[in-house]
């Protein structure tokens, strides 16, 4: 269930009447996940290992979709659904639960939902994951829409990249004053091609990762592949993993690093989409490019001190609660505080005291 507090609108100063409905559109895979935490080790072949810790919870896009709503963006997810019991939770968990637009979603008959388990142990993950490419929808079960090239009118839309891979809903959303972010994954062709890459034309902002980053300019520095991304997108963010982010702005010329929080990390599943939602819902609220990369660093730590991709997406409730509890720590350093002083403005008194907890170990209980 979403932990919204009502009322915290990051946009709400930047609303007209013709503006669109939908702040971000996203479309792909949602997965069911099923998460173990708590593990000492690797799990041994031939033997029987028992976490401490379980979850379940939508993933994959709806990792994304989930953060994006949780920050209070008006939130449109376009993905198929398996029609078994899976299908049906991860169908109510997101509309109902997060407040998620799936009306250009579709349920596919006969079709099983895809299924990840995730076992976090040492601050990494290992996966399993289970599926089969959904069936494109037929128009006469989504009447008067081309899934999904047509998306709604929206502020912003989020594009996964893939090598050799073009999405033409990405140009449309593009065409229409959608502000593109691109994020990308593992390039298992090994082939590490900028021009691989289509849509990256279209990107305002291109957040991968320091490794992926590195690949794709053929440096040996993450900051250096900043500033050689700046010259593909206007905007280059480059995350450090425990050291933070670094961004270019191949318009200005500016650049801007924030270091990490240091946490104690649970899972780090999803905590790269939440990056990603918290850097968007900072853009689209028009904060300096520190502010964004802060608060995209935030929400993400906050999110791997819980398990679970969806599940771990922090909202105002987490924010609020974490920024009242760390002023109140006597070893905070002051300058470190400062960088965050920008949230005062934003929230209000926590309701709750902090930690949160929110992860649940079954796939729901009946009402």
């Amino acid at each position: 269930m979403s932990t919204d507090i009502p009322g915290i609108d990051p946009l709400l100063a930047l609303r007209a009447p013709q503006d669109p409905a939908c702040d971000v559109f996203l479309t792909g895979t949602v997965f069911l996940d099923i998460i173990f935490t708590g593990l000492d080790s690797a799990p041994v072949r031939g033997t029987e290992s028992w976490a401490r810790g379980m979850g379940s919870s939508p993933g994959g896009v709806a990792n994304m979709a989930t953060a994006l709503a949780r920050l209070g963006l008006h939130t449109s997810l376009a993905a198929a659904f398996g029609d078994d019991h899976y299908g049906e939770y991860c169908w109510d968990a997101l509309e109902q639960g997060e407040g998620i637009d799936l009306s250009m979603s579709h349920t596919v008959p006969g079709w099983h939902s895809p299924v990840t388990v995730s076992m976090a142990y040492e601050g990494e993950r290992t996966m399993v994951s289970h599926g089969h490419e959904a069936p494109a929808p037929a128009m006469a079960t989504v009447p008067g829409r081309t899934f999904p090239h047509c998306p709604p009118r929206a502020r912003a839309a989020i594009a996964s990249l893939a090598p050799g891979r073009s999405e033409p809903w990405v140009a449309s959303a593009a065409r229409h004053g959608a502000r593109i972010f691109g994020d990308v994954g593992w390039d298992e062709t090994g082939r590490w091609d900028l021009d691989a890459l289509p849509d990256l034309a279209h990107c305002e902002a291109f957040l991968p990762n320091a490794e992926e980053a590195m690949r794709y300019t053929r440096t040996d520095c993450p900051r250096a592949a900043a500033h050689a991304l700046a010259d593909r997108v206007p905007l280059a963010v480059v995350t450090l993993g425990a050291e933070g982010a670094y961004a270019v702005d191949g318009r200005t010329g500016a650049t801007s690093e924030v270091p990490a929080i240091a946490v104690a990390a649970l899972d780090p599943t999803g905590a790269g989409d939440v990056f990603v939602a918290g850097f968007v819902t900072g853009t689209l609220a028009n904060w300096p490019l520190a502010d964004r990369l802060a608060f995209a660093g935030l929400t993400a730590a906050l999110s791997v001190q819980e398990f679970g991709g969806s599940l771990s997406a922090p909202g105002w409730v987490e924010i609020a609660a974490w920024w009242q509890q760390v002023r109140t720590c006597a070893d905070q350093d002051p300058a470190a505080l400062e960088r965050y002083a920008f949230l005062q403005e934003l929230l209000p008194a926590a309701a709750r005291s902090w930690p949160l907890r929110r992860a649940v170990p079954t796939i729901g209980f009946r009402q």
